[in-house]
């Protein structure tokens, strides 16, 4: 299964996967103007695949098969300040 990866213009770490080089005939219109203009990254065959740097090869796979495109978005920021917070909390309760 050959599929065309593509960059976000408006959203770091955003990926788009189509079917088809340039065809987003299948993706939403709303989702193409928050994507911005898609940069084409690199085209992959997925059958070659065991597995994908930052999604799961076989949801690419349905999702590219049931509506046409698979949306990649980035990963979630650590909560930094809420990690801090827990942390000590928890030594707070140690030391009652």
């Amino acid at each position: 299964m050959l599929c065309a990866i593509y960059k976000s213009a408006k959203k770091q770490q955003t990926y788009l996967f189509v079917k088809t080089r340039d065809d987003f005939s299948a993706v939403p219109e709303a989702l193409m103007g928050t994507f911005g203009t898609p940069t084409l990254v690199t085209l992959t065959n997925l059958a070659t695949k065991e597995k994908l740097a930052f999604a799961n090869l076989a949801k690419v796979k349905a999702n590219l098969n049931e509506q046409g495109y698979y949306l990649q978005l980035p990963p979630p920021k650590e909560d930094l300040l809420k990690q801090h917070k827990t942390q000590m909390d928890k030594q707070n309760q140690q030391g009652e």
